[in-house]
């Protein structure tokens, strides 16, 4: 493992953080141990959005992609994922940076939960207003 060089990014979405770690390969991609296609076998669309970083600047079947994911959802880790990625092919290639923001695969989404508030139902639901 040591022999091996690989760039290393994290990639954030809501409540899931994933570290990823690009290998140059032939495109296999391996999320917490496991292929991707498994991982994501019920959604042909969020393996589609693993790809995009890489269909931005022509690389398809060039690196391996490892990635560790905890927490969150399965949507909000492949967007994770997906910022991880492109932030390790800027690490790989700093002239891949402008082609990658220009595909907004830089900026990190960073819309949260909102936190229950004391006495309310939610995060801002209250109880019905009664006039009378």
């Amino acid at each position: 493992m040591a022999d091996k060089h690989y760039h290393y990014a994290l990639g954030r979405r809501k409540s899931a953080t994933a570290r990823v770690r690009l290998t140059s390969g032939k495109g296999v991609f391996t999320i917490n141990d496991k292929p991707a296609a498994e991982y994501f076998a019920d959604s042909k669309y969020l393996l589609g959005k693993l790809d995009q970083p890489f269909t931005a600047v022509d690389l398809n079947g060039k690196y391996d992609m490892s990635a560790r994911v905890t927490g969150g959802g399965h949507e909000g880790q492949v967007e994770a994922i997906r910022l991880g990625i492109a932030k390790a092919l800027v690490v790989a290639q700093e002239d891949l940076k402008s082609t990658l923001k220009r595909a907004d695969l830089l900026s990190r989404d960073s819309r949260e939960r909102e936190r229950k508030k004391f006495g309310l139902r939610g995060a801002r639901k209250q109880r019905q207003f009664t006039k009378r």
